[in-house]
């Protein structure tokens, strides 16, 4: 590969190391990093990348394609804030973290299968996960999508899952384990059928549309939050469920059924308060009627009132 005067210039300006090219490959290999963010790029000047050893970032520019990016890449590879619609051409291994939020990605096609760090594909267009990496070693970030499902979604995650600001109804498609915290609130989950069986960290599903707890984790680390849903228990009793759930191992509706006297005594308890409530309803009404008479009468004796 032979590298004209602009293309040269395009290396030695934003190179942090040394480059080469390679003569088995014929592409530019560097030792170190390559750093061109706000740089206004449309393109890499027609270089084609290799390996890279430390990191890559050509994030915040005007790309709508990484056609030349490199095809490994030891650090960190950043891409964030572009034009870019499809992952194609992205390196497909990353030692450490992989961004590529804020962009008008519809796909992850072409993402990169083994990532070692971090995997943030946030504030995109995304309705599907089909082509992410199956295997992240730290945290994988797709919040903030038109997501509907988690189908392609990596199942192994050592750190946090976060799939929140979405439109997903379940959770099937997600890891059966994840070792951090398991984020999907705000979306529009009716069920948590699917949900990961063990959360290292917290698991928070609030603000849905649940009604039960079924198919929720077996065991989690962190706390269990399911607020502001549609699910009819009081909040002591849920607690008390929730804790059965994940002391015991036991699924939601056999969690219920090992509470039934606590909850036998909560609708024993909110009854006779809804009786009270019935009583002092009917002598306010019966009171009000009586100062009804009164003003009736005199109404009669001093005529209307303007």
């Amino acid at each position: 590969m032979e590298l004209n005067k602009e293309q040269i210039k395009f290396l030695n300006k934003y190179t942090q190391g040394k480059w080469t090219i390679n003569e088995k490959t014929g592409l530019v290999d560097i030792d170190g990093n390559f750093n061109c963010p706000n740089e206004n790029l449309t393109d890499f000047k027609g270089v084609r990348f290799g390996v890279v050893t430390g990191y890559f970032n050509c994030s915040r520019n005007r790309f709508t394609s990484l056609e030349g990016a490199p095809k490994k890449v030891g650090g960190y590879f950043s891409c964030n804030n572009n034009k870019l619609t499809s992952l194609e051409g992205a390196p497909q291994k990353v030692g450490d973290d992989f961004y590529c939020n804020n962009n008008s990605l519809t796909s992850l096609e072409g993402a990169p299968q083994e990532v070692g760090g971090r995997f943030s594909c946030t504030y995109n267009s995304l309705t599907s996960l089909v082509g992410a990496p199956q295997k992240v070693g730290g945290r994988f970030d797709c919040s903030d999508n038109n997501l509907t499902s988690l189908e392609g979604a990596p199942q192994e995650v050592e750190e946090d899952f976060c799939c929140s600001y979405n439109s997903m109804k379940s959770l099937v498609g997600a890891p059966k384990e994840v070792g951090g915290d398991f984020w999907c609130y705000h979306n529009n989950l009716t069920s948590l059928e699917g949900a990961p069986q063990k959360v290292g960290g917290r698991f928070d599903c609030s603000y849905n549309n649940l009604t039960s707890l079924e198919g929720a984790p077996k065991k989690v680390g962190g706390d269990f939050d399911c607020s502001d849903n549609n699910i009819k228990i009081p909040k002591r009793i849920l607690k008390l469920v929730i804790e059965t759930m994940l002391k015991k191992k036991v699924d939601y509706y056999v969690a219920l059924f090992l509470n039934k006297k606590d909850i036998d005594k909560e609708i024993n308890k909110r009854k006779k308060h809804l009786e009270e409530i019935e009583r002092v309803s009917v002598e306010i009404d019966v009171n009000l009627s009586k100062d009804a008479q009164k003003g009736i009468s005199m109404m009669g004796r001093f005529g209307h009132f303007d």
